[in-house]
């Protein structure tokens, strides 16, 4: 991606202009729609159409490339997101600038962070991209991110970052409860997570991925709110009512629309890319209130204290926060965009219309390790 590129380098400003031709949020579009994973190991759609899998859409807010600081010399990203997902924007961003070259590194969130405690004061790399917010306070607990500047904090609402700056959300994504309308209104949905493993309308009829990073996060989330005890007993009462598993959140809203089952629990995009794909499928989306059912996580980026030019790794973070950049991820990945005027795509409620639970600070979710051992004991795992 580096210096096979020196031939066939654009500059900025003529990239910047194809991107306006193509509707700059051309970056995303043509969705061939396949299974949305963090793992890397699948695909999303092509770059390029201009459109959304829900009609037309221009960029509508935020502050463009243009308008941030130029980037230059070489840095290396350490990216728990998956190149399928987040490949394409990364080269974008290093082909506007003629004097960049980033190193992206791709593996699961876990494993970079293992990795970068590893590798110590020797880890060449200076930015780390996550998927969740967990994993990032993982990082921050062991000292090893720096304070970002505030021209990148100021650019999202204060829930959405560290309390101290060691890190930001660059896009944010919600739990929700797909479910059948075929079978289901709303009303039938319960708004309190806690009540569903009494709610004998789900006997042998809802599904969840337990093996799967987002399902393991919300599980986390529970736990941090309602304590480790009545997280058990939640787990268990779901044991007792028959719930289904499957191995990944897509496949659980999949399992939804086709009527296999008539509700389960999956984060929002996964219920939006099976509508894009099948936009007659019976299946919508019902929120919880105020509850780890609802909780909001992110996906967001730190700077490492092993990072040589501070400058550029800062303003690296920043450009994802750009009005592209935002676009990219609510047209390509389905998730909310977290900079204020950009909307999100799809059959959703604006982010200020969701109702997580409230004071939770996300690097709170970063004790993975005692969701796994709870999963276990329980016997979910």
């Amino acid at each position: 991606m580096t210096d096979d590129a020196q031939g066939h380098r654009r500059t900025r400003r003529r990239v910047l202009q194809t991107g306006a031709a193509l509707g700059i949020a051309g970056l995303a579009g043509c969705n061939g729609l396949p299974p949305l994973s963090e793992g890397g190991g699948d695909t999303v759609g092509q770059i390029g159409s201009g459109r959304s899998p829900f009609g037309d859409r221009d960029i509508s807010g935020g502050v463009s490339m243009a308008e941030m600081p130029d980037l230059s010399g070489e840095l290396t990203v350490y990216s728990g997101r998956g190149e399928q997902l987040v490949g394409t924007l990364i080269e974008f961003i290093e082909e506007l600038y003629d004097d960049l070259t980033i190193r992206t590194r791709y593996s699961s969130a876990a494993e970079l962070v293992n990795l970068i405690q590893t590798e110590g004061q020797e880890s060449p790399a200076d930015v780390f991209y996550s998927v969740n917010a967990g994993s990032l306070g993982q990082l921050k607990n062991n000292n090893r991110t720096q304070q970002l500047p505030s021209g990148v904090l100021d650019l999202v609402r204060d829930e959405f970052e560290d309390p101290d700056g060691q890190w930001v959300g660059t896009s944010g994504r919600a739990r929700t409860v797909p479910y059948n309308t075929d079978s289901l209104d709303e009303s039938g949905v319960p708004d309190d997570v806690m009540t569903f493993p009494e709610t004998a309308a789900f006997e042998n009829d809802i599904g969840w991925a337990p093996t799967y990073s987002s399902f393991q996060a919300f599980v986390t989330a529970m736990r941090v709110l309602e304590g480790d005890d009545a997280t058990r007993q939640w787990l268990q009462g779901m044991l007792d009512l028959g719930v289904e598993e499957y191995s990944d959140e897509f496949l659980v809203s999949q399992a939804v629309a086709d009527g296999e089952i008539s509700a389960g629990f999956a984060n929002h995009y996964y219920i939006q890319r099976v509508l894009a794909g099948r936009p007659e499928a019976p299946i919508a989306t019902a929120f919880t209130q105020n509850d780890a059912g609802a909780i909001f996580n992110v996906a967001g980026a730190a700077m490492l204290d092993t990072a040589e030019d501070t400058t550029l790794a800062g303003n690296f973070v920043r450009h994802l926060l750009s009005a592209e950049a935002q676009d990219y991820f609510a047209r390509e990945t389905f998730e909310y965009p977290l900079v204020s005027g950009v909307e999100p795509v799809g059959r959703l409620p604006s982010i200020d219309e969701l109702n997580p639970p409230e004071g939770v600070d996300l690097t709170e979710l970063s004790d993975l390790e005692g969701t796994i051992d709870l999963l276990r004991e329980v016997g979910v795992l």
